[in-house]
Parts: C-alpha cells; sequence; structure tokens
C-alpha cells in the first residue's frame, strides 16, 4: 500500500529518522534545514594535536560540507584524552565554542586530577587515526587484540543498511560518521559479534540482565535515556538514566571486563545491532545535546569495573542497620489507625516489621508537607510514631516532587508561599511561574539550581518533622519530574479545580480486576487464596505471561527546536513533555529543561539526603527515590517502580537489582508482591521470600487493590516468618556488603558470573543470583510448582555447595541445572564453600533487637581445608562513620582464627561456632590450649559438621579455635 505523502512524512518523523535521499527523490520532496540522515555527514579531521602529561589534546575540524541532519554541525571541536588512573581513561569531546551543555561539576563532582601521569603506565591506549578522525581503546597488554572500543570505519558494517529491527525505521544505518550538532551527536563503535553487555538503564529488559545485541535469535536493543513516570513497563525508558555498561569476554580459558561510561544527561537512544550478515555488532550514541564526555575502565573483573565506576560517580552511601529490616505500606491506608492496625496485625502474626510507610493518603488536600486534620490528625501521628519508636520501630512518609499551587488568597500553604518568596520554583522562558498538574492539583516545581530551594527544602521537612511527622527517612515519588498536563498546563487553567484528569485506582468506573498470570477471578472469585471450595485456583494448564515489547546548551542557542527536536528519541509516550515538564521550562540560571530533565530526580536526593543529615542530628540519611541519575547512590537507594503483580515481574525484580549493583545504587528493591494489580497467595509467598534476599525489602501496593500485608495469608505469614529470619540471621553479611560498597564501590549483590567469570553458560544467568560471593539464591519465579532448575557454578574447579537450612552438601554436575525442591514457602539458600560468616544467632523481632543478642560463627570448608570472611562492626547509625571493628575469620588445617581490629566494642558475645565440612571426628576440640569438653561439641559425620555451642565467647579479642 502507498501511504499518502504527508503521513509517510509523519511516519518517518516519529520513528526518528528522515526520508532517505531515495525517497526525497521519488517523492519531490522540499529541501528542508535537515536532511534527517546522516549519509552525508563528512566527519572530522584531527590536528594541532599537543601531548600533555596527561595525555593529549587536539583540534577536530569539520572534514567536507555541513550536512546538518538533524541540527547544524559544528565546524570545530576539541578532543581531550586523559589518563587518569591506571585503570581509567577519559576522552572528551566537546565543541570548541564551549555552548553545548554539560553536567556541573556541582551536580556530579569529577574525580580529582591525578597526581602522576599514567600515560605510559595506565591499562588502556587511546588509538587514533587523523582523517577521517576515529578512534580506538586497546588494553596495554594486548594492543592488537580485539579493541574495547572502535569507532573506526574499518571496522564497521558497510552501509547503507535497512532497519535492522524490521518494525523500527529508525534502526536503519545510514552511516557511521562522528556527527556532533547542537541537537544531534552520533558516535558508533564496533562491538564483538555477540557481545555480552550489561547496563544500560534503568529498564525492564525482555532479554534479561544481559542486553539483547541482536544475535541469537535477539532483534537488538533501543535503550532510550528520559526520565519518565510510567507503570514498568518492558523494554521502554522508565524512571532513570545510567548510560554506563560492562561488556565481558571469554577466550582461551580466561576473561576480562571492560567498562563503558558516557556522563551525559542529554536525552538519547542508546543503539545495540546486529546488521544481518554482519560480522560484528555495534552500539551507536544518537543523543540530542550534550558532549561526547566519555570514560573507560579497565576492569578486568566485573567487581573491579564496578569499583572504578565509583571512582568516577562516587560511592553509596552508608546505610543505617534498620534500613535492612522488612518495610510495609501501601496506597490506601484510610486514616493513622488504620495504619496503627497493620502494625499491630503484623506483631500478632509474629512477622517481624521494623519501619511503618505511609502513601499520599497521609496528606490533607495531598499537599507535600501536611498532615490530613481528619484522617491523620499530626497529633496522633506523632503519638503513632513515638509508639513505634518505643517499640525499636521507625516511620517513613512520601514527598511528592510537585508543590501545591494556591488556590486562592485565603489559601494558606506555607510551603508554596515561602517558595514564590524565595524565588525557588521553575519557571517559563518569559519569567512567568511554570504550573503543572500532579496529585493534589496545578503544581509548580523545584529548581534545583536555584541559590535557595536546598534551604527552603531543608525548612519545609523541618517544619514537617516539628509538626509531629517525626520520620526517619523519607521517601521521594513522581520525581521524574511528573506531571499530568502535556507540557505546561497553561494560562487559562481553573486554579480551584483540584481534581487529576484521571479515575484513582478504585473509583467508580476504575475497579481494580487484574490478577497474576494462572488466577482466575472469573472462576475463584475475588479473595486471591490459593484455594477456593477446596480447589486450587490456579489452572496447571497455564502459563507465565510473555513478555510483549512496544515498539548550558540549548538555553543559549539560536535556531533550536527546543520542543521538539528534529531527532526523536523513542521516549516510550512521544514527545518529550508528555506527562512531564515541558522541555523549555526554564531554570535559575538559564538553563533549559530539555538538557537537565534526567538530572532532576538527582538534585532532589542531594537536597533530601543532606536536610536529614541537619535534622536527624548525623545519623545516617534514609532515603528511597524513584528517579536517579549517575552518583545517585551517593545520598540515595531505589525502588523499582510502579510493578505488577505478575509472576513476570517478580522475575525482572532480579534484574532490576543486578543493574542498580552496577549502577552503584545498591539499596535496590522491588515493591514485594506487586504494586499495580491484585496479588494472589502463591504469588505474595514466593515473593516475600525472594524479596528477604535483595537489599531493599519492602511490601507496598495501590489504592483498592486486594490487601497483601504479609498477615492476610497464614502460608504467606508462615513463608514470610521463615525468611525474615534467614534475612536477619545474615544481617552482619549484608551489613558488611554494603559497608564494603561504602568504602570500595563493590557491589553486594552479583550475577553468577561475576564470581564465575570463565563460566560461559551463566553469562544469560538472572533467575538466580549471588549475596557477596558465598550465598546463592534460588527462588521459584512461575505459579503451580513444586520444585525449580538451578546451576551450581564452579563445581568443575572444586566448589562445594551446601544447603543453608539443612548444611548438606548439593550433588550436583559442572555446567548443568539441578533440581531443587521448592514446595510452597521454601526458597533454596545455599553457601558456598570457603565461606566464614558472622552471623546473628537469635533473630528478633526488629533489628535493634537481633543486634542484641548473641552472635554464632558458620564456617563452610573448601577442598583444602580453608575458609575465609570479615564482618564489620559499628554502631549501625552515624554518619559519617565512627569507631568500627572489623573481625576476620579464617580457617585452615584444623584450625579457626578469630581477630577484630577496631576501637568499636562488640558487646555481643559469640554463642556457636559451626563448621561444616571437617571429614573426620576430631579427637580434641580446643579453644586454645584450653580443651574444650566434649558435651560441649557435637559432629555429625554423614554431612560432616562440627558444632561447637554453649558459648559466650567476646569478638573483642582475638582467639583460635583448633580440632585434631
Amino acid at each position: 500500500m502507498i501511504l499518502p505523502l504527508f503521513l509517510l512524512l509523519v511516519a518517518q518523523r516519529a520513528r526518528g529518522r528522515g526520508l532517505s535521499s531515495l525517497q526525497q527523490t521519488l517523492l519531490a520532496v522540499d529541501e528542508t534545514s535537515h536532511s534527517l540522515n546522516v549519509s552525508s555527514c563528512p566527519g572530522y579531521t584531527l590536528d594541532s594535536l599537543e601531548s600533555t602529561d596527561s595525555g593529549l589534546t587536539a583540534q577536530l575540524t569539520l572534514a567536507g560540507e555541513a550536512c546538518n541532519a538533524f541540527g547544524t554541525d559544528y565546524p570545530n571541536l576539541t578532543i581531550e584524552v586523559t589518563y587518569e588512573s591506571k585503570t581509567r581513561l577519559h576522552v572528551n569531546i566537546f565543541d570548541a565554542a564551549d555552548s553545548q551543555f554539560r553536567v556541573p561539576e556541582s551536580v556530579v563532582a569529577r574525580p580529582q586530577s591525578p597526581n602522576e601521569s599514567f600515560v605510559d603506565t595506565g591499562d588502556l591506549l587511546f588509538n587514533y587515526t587523523s582523517t577521517p578522525f576515529a578512534f580506538w581503546i586497546s588494553r596495554r597488554d594486548d594492543p592488537d587484540g580485539v579493541p574495547l572500543f572502535d569507532t573506526r570505519l574499518s571496522s564497521l558494517p558497510q552501509t547503507p543498511i535497512a532497519p535492522v529491527i524490521t518494525t523500527d525505521n529508525s534502526t536503519a544505518l545510514d552511516g557511521f560518521p562522528l556527527v556532533f550538532e547542537d541537537q544531534y551527536l552520533q558516535l558508533t563503535s564496533a562491538l564483538p559479534l555477540g557481545a555480552n553487555i550489561y547496563g544500560l538503564g534503568e529498564v525492564l529488559a525482555s532479554s534479561g540482565f544481559r542486553r539483547d545485541v541482536g544475535t541469537n535469535g535477539g532483534k537488538g536493543t533501543v535503550q532510550t535515556l528520559w526520565a519518565r513516570d510510567v507503570g514498568d513497563p518492558i523494554d521502554e525508558n522508565v524512571y532513570g538514566s545510567h548510560p554506563i555498561y560492562m561488556e565481558h569476554r571469554i577466550a582461551n580459558g580466561s576473561s576480562a571486563t571492560h567498562g563503558v561510561f558516557l556522563l551525559s544527561a542529554a536525552g538519547a537512544d542508546v543503539l545495540l545491532l546486529t546488521p544481518p550478515e554482519s560480522d560484528v555488532s555495534l552500539i551507536e550514541y544518537r543523543m540530542i545535546g550534550g558532549v561526547l564526555d566519555l570514560y573507560f575502565l579497565s576492569g578486568p573483573s566485573p567487581h573491579e569495573v564496578i569499583e572504578q565506576y565509583a571512582e568516577i560517580v562516587g560511592l553509596p552511601t552508608w546505610q543505617p542497620y534498620w534500613g535492612f529490616g522488612f518495610h510495609l505500606c501501601r496506597w490506601g491506608y484510610a486514616d493513622v489507625n488504620e495504619t496503627k492496625e497493620q502494625v499491630t496485625r503484623m506483631r500478632e502474626a509474629n512477622i517481624p516489621l521494623e519501619v511503618m510507610w505511609n502513601d499520599i493518603d497521609l496528606y490533607h488536600a495531598v499537599r507535600d508537607y501536611t498532615t490530613d486534620p481528619v484522617s491523620f490528625p499530626a497529633d496522633e501521628v506523632k503519638a503513632f510514631i513515638e509508639e513505634l519508636r518505643s517499640k525499636n520501630q521507625r516511620y517513613i512518609p512520601i514527598v511528592d516532587a510537585a508543590i501545591a499551587k494556591q488556590v486562592n488568597d485565603t489559601d494558606i500553604y506555607d510551603v508554596y508561599t515561602s517558595g514564590v518568596e524565595r524565588q525557588v520554583f521553575m519557571t517559563n522562558p518569559d519569567g512567568s511561574e511554570y504550573v503543572g498538574q500532579v496529585w493534589p492539583g496545578y503544581t509548580v516545581f523545584p529548581d534545583w539550581f536555584a541559590n535557595n530551594t536546598a534551604e527552603w527544602w531543608t525548612e519545609a521537612l523541618k517544619n514537617w518533622s516539628s509538626l509531629g511527622v517525626e520520620f526517619s527517612g523519607i521517601w521521594l515519588d513522581m520525581n521524574e519530574v511528573s506531571s499530568f498536563c502535556d507540557g505546561s498546563c497553561g494560562s487559562g487553567i481553573d486554579i480551584s479545580n483540584t481534581s487529576v484528569p484521571f479515575l484513582l485506582p478504585g473509583a467508580p468506573g476504575n475497579p481494580v480486576v487484574d490478577y497474576p498470570e494462572c488466577y482466575n477471578s472469573t472462576i475463584s472469585g475475588p479473595s486471591g487464596n490459593m484455594t477456593v471450595d477446596g480447589a486450587l485456583t490456579c489452572g496447571a494448564t497455564e502459563t507465565t505471561a510473555t513478555i510483549v515489547s512496544r515498539g548550558l546548551g540549548a538555553a543559549n542557542q539560536s535556531g533550536i527546536e527546543i520542543n521538539a527536536p528534529p531527532y526523536t528519541i523513542h521516549n516510550g509516550f512521544g514527545p518529550l513533555s508528555i506527562h512531564t515538564v515541558a522541555t523549555n521550562a526554564t531554570h535559575v540560571s538559564g538553563v533549559a529543561e530539555l538538557d537537565v530533565h534526567n538530572l532532576w530526580g538527582l538534585m532532589e536526593e542531594r537536597a533530601t539526603h543532606n536536610a536529614l543529615l541537619e535534622i536527624n542530628n548525623g545519623t545516617r540519611p534514609f532515603v528511597i527515590s524513584r528517579s536517579t541519575f549517575p552518583s545517585s547512590g551517593k545520598w540515595t537507594g531505589h525502588w523499582l517502580g510502579d510493578n505488577n503483580s505478575k509472576w513476570q515481574w517478580m522475575y525482572l525484580n532480579i534484574q532490576g537489582v543486578l543493574q542498580f549493583q552496577l549502577f552503584q545504587i545498591p539499596m535496590v528493591g522491588a515493591d514485594t508482591c506487586g504494586f499495580n494489580g491484585n496479588t494472589d497467595e502463591e504469588l505474595c509467598n514466593r515473593w516475600m521470600q525472594l524479596s528477604a534476599f535483595t537489599p531493599f525489602y519492602r511490601n507496598h501496593n495501590v489504592k483498592a487493590a486486594l490487601s497483601q500485608e504479609p498477615y492476610r495469608w497464614d502460608s504467606v505469614a508462615e513463608a514470610s516468618r521463615a525468611a525474615i529470619t534467614v534475612r536477619y540471621a545474615l544481617l552482619p553479611y549484608w551489613y558488611t556488603l554494603f559497608a564494603n560498597s561504602s568504602r570500595f564501590g563493590t557491589p553486594p549483590v552479583r550475577a553468577l558470573w561475576y564470581e564465575f567469570p570463565t563460566e560461559e553458560e551463566l553469562l544469560g544467568i538472572d533467575r538466580q543470583f549471588l549475596i557477596g560471593r558465598d550465598i546463592l539464591v534460588t527462588p521459584v519465579l512461575q505459579p503451580n510448582v513444586s520444585t525449580v532448575e538451578g546451576i551450581f557454578p564452579g563445581i568443575e574447579s572444586g566448589t562445594t555447595w551446601r544447603d543453608w537450612y539443612t548444611h548438606t552438601p548439593v550433588n550436583a554436575s559442572a555446567h548443568a541445572n539441578k533440581t531443587l525442591d521448592a514446595p510452597l514457602g521454601h526458597i533454596n539458600v545455599h553457601i558456598r564453600s570457603g565461606a566464614a560468616l558472622l552471623l546473628h544467632a537469635a533473630p528478633a523481632y526488629t533489628t535493634t533487637e537481633t543486634r542484641a543478642g548473641p552472635y554464632e560463627i558458620l564456617i563452610t570448608l573448601d577442598g583444602s581445608g580453608s575458609a575465609f570472611g570479615t564482618a564489620y562492626v559499628d554502631d549501625g547509625v552515624s554518619f559519617p562513620p565512627g569507631p568500627s571493628t572489623t573481625v576476620t575469620i579464617q580457617a585452615t588445617s584444623g584450625n579457626v582464627s578469630v581477630k577484630p581490629e577496631g576501637e568499636w566494642e562488640i558487646e555481643s558475645p559469640v554463642q556457636r561456632i559451626t563448621i561444616l565440612g571437617v571429614e573426620t571426628k576430631p579427637a580434641s576440640v580446643a579453644f586454645g590450649d584450653t580443651a574444650v569438653a566434649e558435651d560441649v561439641w557435637t559432629f555429625d559425620e554423614e554431612i560432616g559438621r562440627l558444632v561447637i555451642g554453649n558459648l559466650t565467647t567476646s569478638l573483642n579479642s582475638a582467639f583460635n579455635l583448633t580440632w585434631n
């Protein structure tokens, strides 16, 4: 069918690539200011090169006539190459006039300049050709090997190439020149065919944690970077923007990982594609602004890449010990009494609850920093929080990004009026107040670039706390930033209208009727129970739902199409200003929202973190935020957004947690049991157990959906108690992993291949994961089953895995799946040989009570009879951290050495020591030179377990345990 010309033009423009030259000729299309095609772009020539102590600098000159494909070509660029450390190489390409927007150092601090030169000693090499300019990055110890990043045309496929993703015309590849225009930048690198790429987010990727590069049946990836308020769609842009990826290579029995980070806030598409019959895959950056500010990280292990990334964006903030407890929330607790009831019911069910949360139900007229005088009177909220505190529990409320605009002169809302007085809100280009629409009606938005905003924000939080909302942490939502108007709400709005332009969940006409896959409410009713009248509510023949994929910068430049850039990135909402602040909204410095949109959440997180530090007297700020950007982890944790109560989203939970370890935001987790739609008993049972092994552990669901607090079903309550018992036992291990993350950037949660990088079958595994190096978690991720498949890595090299609960060794084959029993309420957890863990021996109702109880030590010997582990102990709340003690546990040849180093006094003693992998019953056991009475220790020959109990051993002094 031949489309009318107008429709063809619209379709091409919407997909982000223009008509080809042939189409323009055949259809006699008039010339426009932009060709929408890079095939005629000339690239650049390098000249005026100067060597420096840390690298080189040179000029890049347009190599021919400007193509003006999606903007106006810059004729002159500057390239700076800096060997910043032994492991980090920095390549920055920017316009010579320096008019393009760069992420300010005041927002994302850069690494300090090196005190020594790494030009001749760095792991990586910058190589280039002058005409046309191209560069490639190689390893110094393998300069002739396959480059890590390679922009040479000779390394890339011949163009033009028809759309690689056939349903998306924008994936046509019309050329690979370096393009640097005011509204379009393009850079392409060859990758090894079928490259193992991880990162680039935030996303719920249908391909899993390993990204689809278009081989092995995949179609490729278009990862869009544009922060967006949306309920967790698959393969689309969502809340955060993170242009960092790792690539892992295996060859000849060895492996190496490297990282590539683009420090840019610009809206962008990042393409991972493999053209038909190509012998390489490729990555292509298409940006609608900014500069090409690239960092290359040498690794060579995945842990090292992630740690090296932290050297750029900053180390994750220290988390309070209590933050690792179980958190409970929902949208729809009608009043303070219903909120209190949940606390009571959880304690009656003996399901540990550390932190109680409230959603926007708390607010008066849905306005930030208020409490509803009828349903949440301030004095009652204060009394409730004090009661929580008296029982070693805590409270966290929500703070939305938008601030309500006053309705009339009699309306009193100090947060708004004080903000107006201090000029802290974003404006329209003409300087008038920018007005959007969110939950309270018409709203304004803080401008984090304004001088007074942080002080105003801190004051608002202080006043709220003084009112009675004495929070222990803050939950930041809607900070992409979200607005229900499509761009500006305009000048003719009815400011008294505080309704939202859609029906809320549960409102007449909008019931919550969705259920998990396998559950049929039309047959089984709305209870969500596993059985109704003795019949199973899960249809045994049904399968899990399949994944469905949907297909100072600009403010100071003339001729910029600020509301509709010529290159259309694949924003899931289409135009960039849909459901958010308009791209022409203006910040106090004159910066346009187009250039800084992706930074909004980060800047709010920093302001909130610093405010909590001031308000809560130097204790660790606990912040959980939705929108994130590189360096957000310095200030906040993250929850994975408004997910769905579906089995598929429980699986996606895992890849989300793994992504954010790479992004250096390790405190992360999903809304357990699902947010949107109704959960059911089986899904909630399995999910409460899975989330007990992720860093942030919160149950939260949507207004008017089926209640899903874990006490609601007996089986869920039992499963939750069991999982939380293991979680709380492991708290010293979790806490040590996070201390290492805050000190070194080491990821607490790991993909299996991180620890076993040469085992190729692990590269796509994201249905299992590791906590640290030692704990393997294999959850059930589908309904109506009582077994689960899992792989046990390292078997061939001598690793033994033992069941956490029974300590029995797993009889598994190398490189093969094993079927594990997994009855409802049981999650498979295994411990790796060579581990030495400090644990809480008596998990209690709260983390405070748990910490006050005794410790135990669990050791599982490897084939040589060795094990090693450390535990970091401090007060768990001080910021910056105060005195600490690191306990080192080491086992070798029938000896366990426990050695503390540090100034923190550890009050709780060790009650029990368990050693697994002891081959024969000892003749004797001794502490130092003192024999241990035989009635104090036991030995289980069948599983090789030696247990020394009834101890009161202090961890403040070194001791040895021996057996022979």
